[in-house]
């Protein structure tokens, strides 16, 4: 049920299948770095930014609900509700899934936010710095049962969902034709990550919640 409110069963019809990407919660997550820096895309410029990426062009319906979806993405990172989330599969989904779904979100996150020529400010490179950790996270499907894990989960995405509001926040949104993202370049791929600066450490309490996903983890 909780799949339909939140969109996830219609971008899961639309984009699971593209080949470039890991799930839709990617796609979701390059959306919203995106959107930190630049203006939401019309359906031209979608396309051409998915071509720049090496997708085949969407179908009309597929890019209806990317465009609609950009254009209240960007109201709710403006909004002062704080009510932005990311995308991702409910609580009726395994575990496992859930993890990499969120890590595929934080790829797309860091990767919107870099091609979109977002400039990191010194308050951000250590929210930066904690997304791409999350963004290796590993889970062990064999504790996929894990009531650790789910706790751990929650506070991982209350986490990351405050981060775009942070990155948006104080920026003037430029006009997508004014970044790279409209110039001929060489395509990249998808999965790639945004390369935050390795110098910034995450903290300590951020890397307690982290490692309750890797598969080394004590049971």
């Amino acid at each position: 049920m909780q799949d339909e409110i939140s969109g996830w069963s219609d971008w899961s019809g639309a984009f699971q299948a593209i080949p470039e990407l890991n799930s839709p919660s990617e796609l979701h997550g390059l959306m919203t770095g995106m959107l930190c820096v630049t203006q939401a895309p019309t359906p031209e410029q979608w396309q051409i930014v998915l071509a720049q990426l090496g997708f085949e062009p969407l179908d009309d319906a597929a890019l209806q609900l990317l465009t609609e979806e950009a254009e209240d993405l960007a109201h709710a990172l403006a909004d002062a509700e704080l009510d932005y989330m990311p995308l991702l599969p409910d609580d009726e989904h395994a575990l496992s899934e859930r993890v990499g779904a969120l890590s595929d979100w934080c790829s797309g996150l860091l990767l919107g936010f870099g091609l979109a020529g977002g400039a990191v400010r010194p308050d951000e490179a250590e929210l930066l710095a904690d997304v791409q950790q999350i963004a290796t996270i590993a889970f062990d499907e064999d504790d996929d049962d894990d009531e650790e894990g789910e706790i751990s989960y929650a506070d991982l995405v209350e986490f990351v969902r405050l981060i775009p509001l942070s990155l948006a926040t104080g920026r003037d949104k430029i006009a997508l034709q004014k970044t790279a993202l409209l110039a001929d370049a060489e395509p990249v791929s998808v999965t790639q990550p945004f390369a935050a600066d390795n110098s910034e450490q995450p903290s300590a309490p951020f890397l307690d919640v982290v490692e309750m996903f890797q598969p080394e983890r004590p049971s």
